[in-house]
């Protein structure tokens, strides 16, 4: 069974800074392009970013300039570094392979609530 284990939101306020992180299964860590996604309630999952095993990070236009993708190999976790959050950013963030096979399994994902 594929378990993402998605950590570190919180409340934080506009202008804030946040890391998440996303503890990944070594044979997916190893093999796939991983991203970063958020949803929204009531809104579809968005995705944010992604990020290759070399390294290689590419992002979309929500996250773009303020969001930065990493990579441990040795622990096998990517990280969302977000700064200079905005209200718009509340949402419940998580962590999967870039490209999503026809049933992906969701971990629980990580609250983040940019609020003053």
């Amino acid at each position: 069974q594929v378990q993402l284990v998605e950590s570190g939101g919180g409340l934080v306020q506009p202008g804030g800074s946040l890391t998440l992180s996303c503890k990944v299964p070594r044979s997916i860590f190893d093999t796939y392009t991983l991203a970063w996604y958020r949803q929204v309630l009531g809104r579809e999952r968005e995705k944010l970013g992604s990020i290759t095993i070399p390294g290689k990070t590419r992002y979309e236009a929500a996250a773009a300039g303020r969001f930065t993708i990493s990579r441990v190999d040795a622990t096998n976790t990517i990280y969302l570094q977000m700064n200079n959050l905005k209200p718009e950013d509340t949402a419940v963030y998580y962590c999967n392979r870039a490209n999503l096979p026809l049933n992906p399994v969701w971990g629980q994902g990580t609250q983040v609530t940019v609020s003053s």
